[in-house]
């Protein structure tokens, strides 16, 4: 292996613990929170996570041995499995992202009839339509024999090993990431430009609200004022930083790979394979970061992984003490012996 290689596969495990332990963290809050599980987003949030934690067991390992080896890991009939999830996973972590989107917007723009329009009906519909959309296009490419090890990316993935079908395959990829990379992204901007629009809105209206109250009280202290005046500076940064690292995020970690894809079909193109693998740990790192921007970074998830740990803590805590008051009673009843 070449000091890039191991440089590869050293940041692929790495992806790939951070991921299942970030993974894993979301499903606890899940199951342990009912104020969670009650929320309409939820259900989004854990669609996300499920196609986040498959891909952390399926694909990565097989990435990572594909790495180390330099040929395909395993069988062709795990190699099938794995790239037919590979797609699949992809397309519904992507039309996730977009639901969430849409739920946001629902919410922030149309905040009295957001429990009208977004119910638990609502959601299941949505999330019947991404399943629905994810599977159809491994299905197609699976009957078509368009799923293999693609030496380019060291993973099992989409691949047309048949020069004669070469033009159908072209249109089949462009299609899929149409439909997917950048139907999501389209959604995505147009949901979280509308909800920016709003909080500036409303961002201008404290400012006045808070500009006219400050004018009025003469005799406030400058630093208060000046806290206020920060307040007013963070509040107006907030909304879009948050927006930002939505669909910043998004971009940056798909980005690279769609368009490797699509500029792969062209023979007059030639792609180093080193940054075919890049671009793929690039849409791995989407996994990772997908718990932290979604859920682990938000107060109501703060505040339940803290309670989780607390409790784990206090309970080996109660565990020791109760071995320690053991261990020296016994000690006591030896000496009276």
């Amino acid at each position: 292996m070449s000091i890039w290689e191991v440089i590869l596969a050293f940041v692929v495990v790495v992806l790939m613990l951070v991921a299942l332990l970030a993974n894993v963290l979301v499903l606890m809050c899940f199951l342990y929170s009912a104020d969670i599980r009650k929320q309409v987003p939820g259900l989004f949030i854990l669609n996300l996570t499920f196609c986040n934690l498959l891909m952390t067991v399926s694909n990565m390992p097989l990435t990572l041995a594909g790495i180390i080896y330099k040929s395909q890991p395993g069988g062709d009939q795990i190699c099938h499995i794995v790239g037919f999830l590979e797609t699949f996973l992809t397309t519904n972590s992507m039309l996730s992202m977009a639901a969430l989107s849409i739920d946001r917007w629902i919410a922030v723009v149309f905040p009295l009839s957001y429990h009208s329009k977004m119910r638990y009906r609502d959601a299941a519909l949505i999330l019947s339509y991404t399943w629905l959309h994810s599977v159809s296009f491994p299905i197609v490419a699976a009957s078509l024999s368009w799923v293999g090890f693609h030496h380019l990316y060291a993973s099992c993935t989409l691949y047309n090993k048949r020069p004669e079908d070469r033009t159908q395959f072209v249109i089949f990829t462009g299609v899929f990431h149409t439909l997917s990379f950048l139907l999501s992204l389209i959604v995505l901007c147009f949901t979280y430009l509308k909800v920016l629009k709003v909080a500036r809105f409303h961002c201008k209206r404290i400012d006045v609200i808070t500009m006219q109250t400050l004018v009025l009280l003469v005799d406030i202290h400058p630093s208060v004022r000046e806290r206020c005046l920060e307040e007013q500076k963070r509040r107006r940064q907030r909304a879009t930083k948050k927006i930002s690292t939505f669909i910043g995020t998004f971009i940056l970690c798909f980005a690279p790979y769609v368009i490797t894809r699509l500029v792969e079909l062209s023979s007059m193109v030639h792609i180093n394979s080193h940054w075919g693998i890049i671009s793929k740990c690039l849409a791995y790192s989407k996994v990772v970061s997908d718990p932290f921007v979604y859920s682990l970074l938000r107060h109501q998830y703060k505040k339940t992984w803290k309670d989780i740990i607390n409790k784990i803590l206090k309970r080996s805590s109660i565990n020791s003490s109760a071995l320690t008051s053991e261990s020296h009673n016994r000690n006591i009843l030896q000496l009276n012996e």
